[in-house]
């Protein structure tokens, strides 16, 4: 696992756990990947997540969320921004994902948002990532 980037770890552990359809799963927790959750349940994809106190920094324990098939709601998770490469868009540029079927996740001066809001609110920013 990768300490200098938390957030590819935290979309790893996602896609891991969805693809050994495991009903639950912990992450280390921090402001930003607080953040991403709150979207991800937003745009339902996650059922609901709860915040544990360990003493340390905390875990966030995501319930996952699938259809009556048991097929994961998450297809597909794609880091975009990378410590090496960082990936920035104004607010005329913020791509649609799978023409508006899935969600790019921007950091933008206003905070942690999708790009549907970020447009709405004309802003541009990083993209984090990409769920489908």
């Amino acid at each position: 696992m990768s300490k200098t980037d938390p957030i590819a770890e935290y979309l790893t552990r996602i896609r891991n756990a969805t693809r050994a359809k495991h009903r639950k799963v912990d992450i280390p927790a921090s402001n930003l990947k607080k953040e991403l959750t709150k979207i991800l349940q937003d745009e339902a994809y996650i059922k609901n997540y709860v915040l544990i106190d360990d003493g340390k920094q905390g875990i966030i324990r995501i319930y996952l969320k699938y259809d009556e098939n048991d097929n994961s709601v998450i297809t597909g998770l794609k880091r975009v921004s990378k410590p090496g490469y960082r990936r920035y868009v104004d607010k005329k540029n913020i791509p649609r994902v799978f023409n508006n079927l899935g969600i790019a996740i921007l950091t933008t001066s206003q905070g942690v948002m999708t790009g549907q809001e970020a447009r709405k609110k004309g802003v541009g920013g990083e993209i984090l990532c990409y769920v489908w």
